[in-house]
C-alpha cells in the first residue's frame, strides 16, 4: 500500500511538471511574486548576518572587557539631551589616577581627549606641500593601546611613559594619513606640522576604514596626553578608559569605578549619577537597533512579494482546475479519489512555489556572494538555516494557496465534467 501511495505521489509529480512545461510563460508570471519574496528573505538574511559578524569583531577589536567613562551616553548627540544632561561637569585629567587607587579591581585606567569635527574643530596635519584636513588629534596615554586593541601599530611604535612624562612631540598617525603625506616613503622618523607644531612620526597604525557608525583608526593621529594638555587647554570634553581583567568580576570592577566616581564628583547618595559608564556592547545594542528596521522592511517586501506570488498560484491553479475539468472526469470514472485529485493539484501548486522558491534561493546565494566580493570586510554568508527557511517559505505558500483550487477540484462530479464542453 505505501508503494502504491508512493508510486502515485510519483506520477502526480509528473504530471505537475508537465502541467507547468506546457504553460511556461503564465508559470514564470506566477512564480515571479514568489522569487522577489524569497530572493529578498534569503540575501538580506546573509547580508545581516554577515554584518553582525563584522560588527562584532569591531567590537572586540575596542576590547571586550574595555569600558568608557563619559559626560554624555555614547552616539547621542548632545543637542538632543534634557538640559540636566547637557549641563553636566566634565571629567577631569586628576580622574585617572584617583580610580586607579580607589577601584583595584580595574587596569590600565588612561585619560583620553580628543580634538575632531564632530567636537566642532578643525585640525591641519601638513609635510612639505602635502596637507591633510578632517582628521581626529587625539591625546593618549601609553597604557590606551592595550585598553584598545584597534589601535595596533603595523610600523614603529606607540607612545611610550617617556613620552609622556616629558609632553614629547612625538605623534603615530592613521595609515591614510601616512599615506597621503608620505606616498612612496615610510613615515616613521619623518616630521609633520600638526596645527603649526611640530612632530615627529614614531608609528603608523595598521590600516582600519572604520565602522559606518563611526571614524576608523586612518583617520587618527594620537600624541601624548601631556603634550595635548599642553596644546589644547580648551578641550576639555575628556574621556577616561578601563579595563577588567579576565579573572574579575565585571559588576564588582564596574562598582568600584562608579563609586570612585561619585566620591570625586560628591554625588549625595539620592542622586543619579552625573556621567556614563559604557562598553563597546552599545555599538552592538545601536546595530541591533537598525537591523530592527531593514528586518521589518525585508518582512514587508517579501510578504508582499509572497502574498501576490500565492495568489497567483491560486488563480493559476483555478484556471488549470478549468480547463482539466474532462481530465478530472476521466480520472474519477476510473477510479480516482477525492484524495488523489486534491494531491495531484496540490503537488502542481507545491512545485510551482518550489520552482519560485529555487531560484530566488539562488538569486540570493548570487546578492550574498557579490556582496561578500565587493566587500570583503561584511563576510555575507547563506546558512543552510536560511536555505531550509526558504524551502518551507515555499512549500507553505504552495500549500496554503493551492489547497482551495485543489479541494475545488476534488469535489467536482465526475458525471458533470465529463459532460463539461
Amino acid at each position: 500500500m505505501a508503494f502504491m501511495t508512493l508510486a502515485q505521489t510519483r506520477e502526480n509529480f509528473i504530471a505537475a511538471m508537465q502541467t507547468l512545461r506546457s504553460s511556461k510563460v503564465r508559470s514564470a508570471l506566477t512564480v515571479l511574486g514568489i522569487v522577489i519574496g524569497v530572493s529578498s528573505v534569503i540575501s538580506m538574511a546573509a547580508i545581516i548576518q554577515g554584518l553582525n559578524k563584522f560588527v562584532q569583531n569591531k567590537v572586540e577589536s575596542l576590547g571586550s572587557r574595555t569600558y568608557f567613562l563619559t559626560r554624555f551616553p555614547p552616539a547621542v548627540d548632545p543637542a538632543h539631551l534634557p538640559e540636566r544632561i547637557r549641563t553636566r561637569r566634565y571629567l577631569e585629567y586628576s580622574y585617572a589616577d584617583f580610580i586607579s587607587q580607589a577601584a583595584p579591581d580595574v587596569q590600565n585606567v588612561n585619560t583620553v581627549g580628543t580634538r575632531g569635527f564632530f567636537f566642532g574643530d578643525s585640525n591641519l596635519i601638513t609635510s612639505g606641500d602635502r596637507s591633510v584636513e578632517k582628521v581626529i588629534v587625539r591625546g593618549a596615554e601609553p597604557a590606551y593601546a592595550e585598553a584598545i586593541p584597534l589601535f595596533s601599530v603595523g610600523r614603529g611604535r606607540f607612545i611610550s611613559a617617556v613620552d609622556e612624562e616629558h609632553a614629547r612631540p612625538v605623534v603615530v598617525l592613521g595609515a591614510a594619513i601616512s599615506e597621503s603625506l608620505f606616498p612612496n616613503t615610510d613615515a616613521v622618523g619623518k616630521t609633520v606640522r600638526i596645527n603649526s607644531s611640530e612632530y615627529e612620526v614614531i608609528g603608523v597604525f595598521e590600516h582600519d576604514q572604520g565602522l559606518f557608525l563611526g571614524p576608523g583608526v586612518d583617520i587618527f593621529a594620537i600624541i601624548p596626553m601631556s603634550n595635548f594638555r599642553k596644546h589644547y587647554p580648551e578641550d576639555k570634553e575628556l574621556v577616561i578608559v578601563f579595563t577588567v581583567p579576565e579573572h574579575v568580576n565585571i559588576e564588582l570592577a564596574q562598582g568600584e569605578v562608579i563609586q570612585a566616581m561619585r566620591r570625586l564628583r560628591r554625588l549625595p547618595p539620592n542622586k543619579d549619577d552625573d556621567f556614563e559608564l559604557s562598553s563597546p556592547d552599545f555599538l552592538s545594542n545601536l546595530w541591533n537597533q537598525l537591523t530592527g528596521a531593514l528586518v521589518i522592511l525585508t518582512t514587508v517586501i517579501s510578504s508582499i512579494g509572497l502574498l501576490v506570488g500565492g495568489i497567483g498560484v491560486m488563480n493559476i491553479m483555478l484556471i488549470s482546475v478549468t480547463e482539466r475539468t474532462q481530465e478530472i472526469g476521466v480520472r474519477k470514472a476510473i477510479g480516482a479519489r477525492r484524495a488523489d485529485i486534491r494531491l495531484q493539484f496540490l503537488l502542481e501548486a507545491v512545485v510551482l512555489t518550489l520552482v519560485g522558491g529555487t531560484i530566488g534561493i539562488l538569486i540570493g546565494s548570487g546578492i550574498s556572494t557579490l556582496v561578500r566580493t565587493l566587500v570583503p570586510s561584511i563576510p555575507a554568508t547563506l546558512s543552510y538555516v536560511w536555505v531550509s527557511i526558504g524551502f518551507a517559505i515555499s512549500v507553505g505558500v504552495g500549500l496554503f494557496f493551492g489547497y482551495y483550487p485543489a479541494s475545488v477540484a476534488a469535489k467536482l462530479d465526475p458525471i458533470d465534467c465529463l459532460r463539461y464542453e
